[in-house]
């Protein structure tokens, strides 16, 4: 049956969530891209084949649910037993058969499979007990875990598309635009810049064309926010599409989704699909003269893409190269039309905003920064994984409440925030906001989310020299101040991590970055010298090491450091197969040698010794 009224979709949800009563027992296996890379879709066939041969009161094969990433990724594959929220970690298939028949059959508890808080070393039974969910605020992630990815059924008895029925049935399109203005949304894709603004601008333009774009290129390294809701909950970004085509009178909109994101297409068209089929995508929604259809634009992953206007040329087909600003593309931008861009994020908090109020969210966050946002917490921290949290959190917070701490109780040293074109902030700002003003002063920036959090191994030169590398080779190279400036800026630190800089290259380089900052035509460019910004303001001491000394405190460029086995060494013969170059030499039970002329520098041995038996100096 189409949904043509809002009746009838309440119907829908009324008749959907009847049917859930059938199954109050649910288990829910985790089918997010680190989960199904650890055999998450084995674990789930598994138990549906275990519980067909099986009869298990108030378990059947529809009760195994698929969902997206739950975020606690470095635990993956997951499983959750509701409605007692009992959580399983790093199951394997071998553990099917004793969840299906203690779990299932007896409520009995595998302690094994429990999750242990890294720091305390105490067991959690329940998801909603463990650190790294309890400090959480979910709303853009707000069905990721709990509904299935390819169903419609699941997003509409949530309350789904009930934002949009609101929209079109109860609000003017000026009401929806006073709604996201009020509720102080900014744009979650790095910009920052808010969303009820940009949809006024672009609703004001006198044109007869308008269109709705969502950016899903996703370019930053480490980052899996937007991949994450794409693939895990694609109702909620349509539905958010939705409403904000209608505030700004747009009949037409497109997702722009990179090639690397194979499942997020996969789940998009799907999505489309159902909504094609069952009138909630095309002519005349809910009965209403609203008119909107979605089309996805694939690209090819190039980092300077997620730029709006690169993005608009890369969707109409042209190369992805940016344009001047002085024209923005509110007002001129597919096709030369008034045209809307927020990022996946963004839109899914739309529908939400619309259901409980401008006020309801606003009192989230801060008073410049309202809301949630999603990040991608990575490197050295014991929980890594996808994470939400309210703006104004503080860094610390982040690490040590949520991520439980750095790996192995090293130094914290720094974090990256906001990709490449972010910064890294050493430990004296651990205790700030997290808000997109205070990390813009404090020398980084918000970014689309991604969080890496670095140990007192880390180079912060190295760290410099690699976002850099990164930068020169996603530049389009249309400017020259980009084009040639990053090259040699991070030809500069190259020239710094092999110890054959002076003290005056890091003059140059700061003026280098200033012309850089300056002149570039986009903001890869206008952001581009922020990882060495960032890096010589808080970390210059580290910079005249590699200078003055000759010397890699952190002991990670090459040419700075050297290998040597001390008498911790038990002669385990590890290092010896690790090192391709045959550098190292000994008898079991005996201290061995490392030649250093065969030595080059590679690290091997180090990270396969257990007993600290090797010296970096």
């Amino acid at each position: 049956m189409c949904i043509r009224t809002v009746q009838q979709l309440n119907k829908r949800k009324t008749q959907l969530l009847a049917g859930e009563k059938k199954f109050p027992r649910k288990v829910i296996v985790c089918c997010g891209p680190g989960c199904l890379a650890c055999g998450a879709q084995k674990i789930a066939d598994g138990l549906r084949e275990s519980l067909k041969k099986k009869k298990i009161k108030g378990f059947t094969v529809e009760t195994v649910r698929e969902t997206g990433c739950h975020g606690l990724c470095e635990k993956g594959p997951l499983v959750v037993v509701e409605p007692d929220g009992l959580f399983y970690t790093k199951v394997k298939p071998k553990d099917i058969d004793e969840i299906v028949s203690k779990t299932l059959a007896r409520n009995e508890i595998i302690d094994r499979l429990l999750f242990t808080e890294p720091a305390t070393g105490k067991t959690k039974k329940k998801y909603s007990s463990i650190n790294f969910y309890r400090h959480q605020n979910r709303v853009a992630l707000r069905n990721l875990g709990h509904i299935r990815p390819d169903s419609l059924d699941d997003y509409i008895a949530g309350g789904g598309y009930q934002g949009l029925a609101r929209a079109l049935l109860k609000m003017s399109p000026d009401q929806v635009i006073e709604t996201v203005s009020k509720s102080g949304l900014r744009g979650r894709g790095g910009g920052g810049f808010p969303a009820g603004r940009k949809w006024r601008t672009c609703a004001n333009v006198e044109s007869d064309t308008r269109y709705v774009l969502c950016n899903g290129d996703e370019g930053d390294p480490g980052a899996f926010m937007d991949r994450a809701i794409m693939e895990g909950d694609p109702h909620s970004v349509l539905e958010g599409m939705l409403i904000a085509a209608y505030a700004v009178g747009s009949t037409e909109g497109y997702i722009y989704v990179r090639e690397e994101y194979p499942l997020a297409v996969e789940r998009l068209y799907e999505a489309i699909r159902q909504l094609e089929e069952e009138g909630l995508l095309g002519d005349n929604i809910l009965g209403t003269d609203f008119s909107f259809r979605i089309s996805i634009a694939r690209g090819a992953g190039a980092f300077v893409c997620g730029e709006s206007s690169a993005l608009m040329k890369s969707v109409a087909g042209e190369v992805g190269e940016p344009r001047a600003k002085y024209v923005r593309s509110v007002i001129k931008g597919l096709w030369d039309k008034p045209s809307v861009l927020n990022n996946v994020e963004s839109y899914a908090n739309v529908p939400v905003i619309i259901m409980k109020g401008a006020g309801w969210f606003k009192k989230i966050g801060t008073d410049g920064s309202s809301g949630t946002k999603a990040f991608s917490l990575v490197g050295k921290v014991r929980n890594t994984g996808l994470i939400e949290v309210p703006m104004g959190i503080t860094l610390r917070e982040i690490i040590y409440d949520i991520g439980d701490g750095i790996i192995d109780d090293r130094p914290f040293k720094a974090i990256q925030t906001g990709g490449p074109s972010g910064g890294c902030l050493p430990e004296s700002k651990l205790d700030l906001p997290v808000d997109f003003d205070t990390l813009t002063k404090a020398g980084s920036m918000m970014g689309s989310g991604g969080m890496i959090v670095m140990d007192d191994k880390t180079c912060m030169v190295d760290v410099a020299k690699y976002f850099l590398e990164f930068l020169v080779k996603e530049s389009c190279g249309k400017c020259v101040p980009c084009r040639e400036g990053l090259y040699q800026l991070h030809a500069l630190a190259v020239k710094i991590s092999d110890g054959k800089a002076v003290e005056a290259d890091l003059d140059r380089m700061e003026q280098l970055s200033d012309v850089i900052i300056r002149g570039s035509l986009c903001g890869l460019g206008k952001s581009g010298p922020n990882p060495f910004l960032s890096t010589i303001r808080y970390f210059r001491d580290e910079y005249l090491a590699h200078i003055r000394d000759k010397r890699c405190p952190a002991g990670v460029c090459k040419n700075l450091i050297t290998y040597e086995i001390n008498d911790k060494c038990t002669g385990c013969l590890a290092c010896i197969p690790a090192c391709a170059y045959e550098a190292i030499t000994g008898k079991k039970d005996e201290i061995h040698i490392l030649d250093q002329k065969k030595c080059t520098q590679c690290g091997a041995c180090y990270a396969v010794c257990r007993f600290d038996a090797i010296d970096v100096t």
